[in-house]
């Protein structure tokens, strides 16, 4: 049954969706930003228009006097706090989560130690510092390995090590995108993700249906995410009830537990029929081949009302 949300937001607010910006997902994001600026033309916000951020943005927005900020940018500047931070010193409202949850978020270690206090499952890792020695402090864990920017999205920079020797190469790629690497043991598994919304109206934080992956690549890496054909997408996954219900309470779990707010999206890997949480993404993907939009379809959520949705989220106190 197809699902439609009403605004909450004045048709002739001045709205801008920021986008673009300067982290190594610059192209995502400016593919997101112009879907859902086509949204929200089509919903009738009149007066929003598309920013490309850069470092001069506080100029664009006193000079086209925005009231709300839809945020699509994805990574560093966009996604960590630090555009938020700019609009709550302007006094903009903008969706998605705040300063505190989009830092924590950001950072996979930060993330996981949260997770691990509340009883959440991840796996087994280490965060190795540059110049730090790595040999020494992986000594505990379990090859194969995937190496990781601590501090970076959309699988850039990451690699996937099977033994000891190749570590050293695979650091320098995580290290010319973060100072901070995280080392994880590589399980081979199901990949899956589950996105979190809020109904501003109706005061429900619910979680989408769950998304399987199977990829032509070894593991979901940036060609994967991306590139038309490389990926099947199982949705609903092929889970059985009670563990997709267990993957979606684990997902509304995780959102409180990092105090999101408005929509996230969870990244789970199934082990053996366990699942473990990856990362948390405060600023999903909302292009043509993001998992947000499919997931919200699959529940009678189209593109446009999964927008009105997220623009509603504006409205939260941050």
């Amino acid at each position: 049954m197809e699902k439609s949300y009403s605004g909450l937001i004045d048709k002739n607010t001045k709205i801008a969706v920021l986008c673009g910006g300067m982290s190594n997902e610059r192209e995502v994001s400016l593919r997101s930003g112009k879907n859902v600026l086509n949204a929200l033309l089509e919903l009738g916000y009149k007066n929003s228009i598309l920013i490309d951020v850069d470092k001069k943005v506080y100029k664009k927005l006193e000079e086209n006097e925005i009231e709300i900020c839809y945020n699509t940018l994805h990574g560093r500047f966009g996604e960590d706090g630090c555009i938020q931070g700019l609009l709550e010193i302007m006094g903009i409202k903008y969706t998605g989560c705040n300063v505190k949850s989009s830092a924590i978020c950001m950072d996979k270690e930060t993330t996981k130690n949260v997770l691990k206090e509340n009883g959440l499952n991840i796996i087994k890792s280490v965060c190795i510092n540059k110049g730090e020695d790595f040999y020494e402090k992986t000594k505990g864990l379990n090859y194969p390995l995937m190496v990781k920017p601590a501090k970076e999205g959309s699988s850039i920079g990451m690699s996937k090590v099977s033994k000891k020797e190749e570590l050293k190469d695979a650091l320098d790629i995580a290290y010319k995108s973060d100072n901070k690497v995280l080392i994880e043991e590589f399980l081979k598994g199901i990949s899956a993700t589950v996105g979190v919304l809020e109904d501003v109206k109706n005061k429900e934080t619910f979680a989408t249906p769950v998304l399987e992956f199977r990829t032509k690549t070894e593991w979901y890496d940036f060609e994967a995410k991306y590139t038309k054909g490389l990926t099947e997408f199982i949705l609903p996954a092929s889970f059985d009830e009670k563990l997709t219900k267990q993957i979606q309470d684990m997902a509304i779990n995780a959102h409180r537990a990092l105090e999101c707010s408005g929509v996230s999206r969870v990244d789970f890997l199934i082990y053996n029929n366990i699942p473990y949480i990856l990362e948390i993404n405060t600023n999903p993907g909302m292009t043509d081949l993001s998992d947000l939009p499919a997931q919200s379809k699959a529940m009678g959520i189209d593109y446009n009302n999964l927008v009105q949705l997220i623009l509603n989220t504006a409205l939260i106190e941050k």
